[in-house]
């Protein structure tokens, strides 16, 4: 079953000519134009913000809001407060994004609504929060520590393969470009350390390959339902060792049944609502399926999961103003989805076993997120920028010498806008 055949197209409301409320997107990057493509098809009134310059400005649907008026996560009320609707619908498509829009005073928050999990949602944010609460639900997850002073380094027996995480992504990645550190002795996360801001978490690092991760994305109404749960498996990734999937295919729940079980237990206990992305990795040294991470709000590959059948976008908008969400009870199992660009950065980093031929032959069945032919502005834009960042390290022009070394010591790009 398709969401896009959910009653959700403009026409007016009873006897007036006003349509129903707009989606306000709050986001940058490959998710925001992810989300724009999934709206635009459910036909429902959509704004976006995002930083100057960024791709997405040069998609057909992308749409600022009215009157010139300039949105910012660090002070949202007074945004909102400029804006002439009478009520809209927001859709935060980043944890800063998402903690503004769960910290909005009671009044602004009737007048623009969300279907996302409130303070909870922080707990999914922090992730030295995150483990504790698996800790406390006994949910199978990678071990993992705080860190607030160098000395506390000595105290931790096996540091080999660990990863040194912030406590919350957003920060972190403004500030070094990076997830996260995978160190592979004592003294390279000494040296680290000495460069970073403390506290920072060192976790255990699951071995595997790219394909024994697996991801359960769906949403949960306001009634407390899990009202769609979609499987997919990252085939292939960049950077090869701590990155993010460039080829997913989607299967059926049941063989992640293990994983699902946990990840609906976690929703249950902590009241959760709204969209959810669940990143687990299949360890298979005990043959458990460990939780790594929950992004409480759309992903990278959402617009994937619409295109086999679960329209998660249009499920919060229905929520968030109180209608009935229809449940999801089928999707196409086997799709694939590629992010090309790169795709092709993962085959070449990789030992080139597989012909380059046979890697473009698996794009031509596949899916292609965020960029089409049909709107061309975006690719543009994002390959424009890729080659100006390029031409810039190698001038040795970079900013900021703390990111160098973390994109040199890993072999990770920048995290996408």
């Amino acid at each position: 079953m398709s969401t896009t055949s959910i009653d959700l197209q403009l026409r007016p409301i009873g006897a007036s000519h006003e349509v129903r409320p707009p989606i306000i997107a709050l986001g940058s990057g490959i998710t925001l134009a992810a989300v724009l493509n999934v709206i635009r098809r459910a036909g429902i009134p959509t704004y976006a913000t995002c930083p100057e310059n960024d791709f997405v400005q040069g998609s057909r649907w992308f749409r600022p809001l009215p009157d010139g008026v300039k949105l910012d996560a660090d002070n949202l009320p007074s945004g909102l407060t400029a804006l002439p609707f009478s009520k809209a619908v927001l859709l935060p498509c980043s944890d800063d994004w998402l903690r503004a829009v769960i910290n909005l005073p009671p009044d602004l928050a009737k007048r623009f609504s969300a279907s996302v999990a409130g303070k909870v949602a922080e707990t999914f944010i922090d992730k030295l929060k995150f483990s504790r609460l698996l800790d406390r639900l006994r949910i199978p997850h990678p071990r993992t520590c705080v860190v607030e002073s160098i000395d506390e380094l000595d105290a931790i027996e096996d540091i080999h393969g660990a990863l040194l995480k912030p406590l919350s992504s957003v920060e972190f990645s403004a500030r070094y470009g990076v997830k996260g550190y995978l160190v592979d002795s004592r003294a390279e996360a000494l040296s680290l350390l000495q460069q970073l801001d403390l506290p920072i978490l060192v976790q255990e690092f699951i071995p595997g390959p790219p394909n024994s991760a697996y991801f359960l994305d769906g949403f949960r109404d306001r009634k407390g339902q899990v009202r769609a749960l979609f499987a997919r498996r990252r085939i292939r990734m960049h950077p090869a060792r701590l990155g993010n999937s460039t080829y997913i295919t989607s299967i059926p729940v049941e063989e992640v049944r293990e994983a699902a079980f946990s990840l609906e237990y976690l929703l249950e206990s902590v009241q959760y609502r709204g969209i959810f992305s669940a990143e687990f990795k299949f360890d298979f040294r005990d043959q458990t399926f460990k939780l790594i991470e929950i992004n409480a709000r759309p992903w990278w590959y959402v617009e994937f999961a619409a295109n086999c059948g679960v329209d998660v976008c249009s499920m919060a908008y229905r929520d968030a103003l109180g209608m009935p969400v229809v449940p999801i009870t089928d999707y196409k199992i086997g799709r694939s989805c590629v992010f090309a660009a790169n795709d092709f950065r993962a085959w070449r980093g990789s030992d080139r076993s597989t012909p380059l031929f046979s890697l473009v032959r698996s794009w031509l069945g596949a899916d292609s997120t965020p960029f089409h032919w049909s709107d061309p502005g975006p690719a543009f834009r994002y390959i424009r920028s890729n080659i100006a960042d390029f031409l810039r390290s190698r001038s040795g022009k970079r900013t900021s010498s703390g990111r160098n070394q973390a994109r040199g010591a890993l072999g990770l790009t920048p995290n996408l806008p």
